[in-house]
């Protein structure tokens, strides 16, 4: 199955990305929670982090500056390297 997805940064053309497996267990990966600084977001993940590490999961949180704006070079090159798996807050 193909799925298109629009980038919302003004692109000319839409780019074609393959999905990414995703694992049959969360055990033994380290889970990144974005915060892309929308407001509440945060709860969101305060919440999600608790449940996590009550199953024993590492947890790494991150933020972005801004909402307005995709994610910094050098923090998306932080998450890809440090984690597994990334969930983002999208909340208002």
């Amino acid at each position: 199955m193909s799925t298109v997805v629009l980038d919302p940064t003004n692109e000319a053309a839409p780019a074609h990305r393959e999905r990414v497996t995703r694992p049959d267990s969360l055990d033994g990966l380290t889970v990144g929670l974005l915060d892309i600084s929308k407001p509440r977001g945060d709860r969101f993940l305060n919440r999600l982090e608790e449940r996590l590490t009550e199953r024993g999961l590492r947890v790494e949180r991150y933020s972005k500056p801004t909402f307005t704006k995709p994610a910094p070079v050098d923090l998306r090159h932080e998450i890809a390297t440090k984690c597994d798996v990334v969930i983002e807050a999208l909340a208002d």
